[in-house]
């Protein structure tokens, strides 16, 4: 990540030579005005003293004579030098900003090549072990990979028998099976069907991995794994603490 690390450290510099650069435009700015006002009250004197001139005939009339003094053309072209220069430090400035914005599209496409990269190779990567471990097994890759997959989807039935509608006096549950799904972390404001069927102790939507209760009476059925403190599938029938107390009251008639 050198590319990176060069950008960051000529975008640190950046700012300061920004603020340079204003702050010359500035002093410009201020020195472009005094000049513009000392030659405007020159020249406005200029053209009276002219006036003058002429009306007591001290002046002939001639155009090729009448004309400001060298002093007054003098400071009108400092003005111009005063704004060429100004228009040169600001194309500067613009030029110092579009060479980091294009230096930074550069770092952005390199970071996207490289991502690409690491991401082919990773491909590359499960391919090769898939590879190995059909040759290691003798059973085809392709086979490999639907195991894979439907012992994925096997996770997320739960064990001992049960179904996700179950029948219960002549009528079916309709509890939807729970998906695998990662349980909320943080606490978000999202909108909610009011319609989807709520869960377990906690009276949630379905979320996780979910056990269900063996007690085909069971008010609930589906528990989530953190509230009634199950880390993994049990093995064989389960009863939820509501129905479990029910169970040991059969057993002991």
């Amino acid at each position: 990540m050198g590319f990176l690390e060069d950008f960051q450290a000529s975008v640190e510099a950046l700012p300061a030579m920004l603020q340079r650069n204003y702050s010359l435009m500035r002093e410009l700015d201020k020195s472009l005005q005094g000049v513009q006002t000392g030659n405007e009250q020159r020249c406005q004197q200029e053209i009276e003293d002219i006036k003058h001139g002429l009306e007591s005939g001290s002046i002939t009339y001639d155009p090729a004579k009448l004309k400001f003094s060298d002093e007054a053309i003098e400071e009108q072209k400092h003005c111009v030098r005063i704004a060429d220069e100004k228009v040169a430090l600001a194309s500067q400035t613009y030029d110092l900003v579009d060479a980091h914005i294009q230096q930074l599209d550069q770092f952005m496409r390199k970071l996207e090549e490289l991502r690409q990269e690491k991401e082919a190779a990773t491909t590359a990567a499960a391919a090769a072990a898939a590879a190995a471990a059909s040759v290691a097994t003798g059973t085809p890759v392709a086979a490999t990979v639907t195991a894979s997959a439907g012992t994925s989807t096997a996770d997320n039935t739960p064990k001992g028998g049960r179904s996700s509608e179950r029948g219960r006096g002549g009528r079916k549950k309709t509890a939807k099976v729970p998906t695998e799904q990662p349980a909320p972390a943080i606490d978000l404001e999202l909108p909610v069907d009011p319609n989807e069927p709520t869960y377990c102790l906690c009276n949630q939507v379905s979320y996780g991995e979910m056990v269900a209760c063996d007690n085909n009476d069971c008010k609930i059925e589906w528990y989530h794994f953190g509230c009634v403190g199950v880390k993994e599938h049990p093995k064989g029938k389960w009863y939820c603490p509501s129905c479990i107390g029910f169970q040991k009251k059969r057993k002991g008639k």
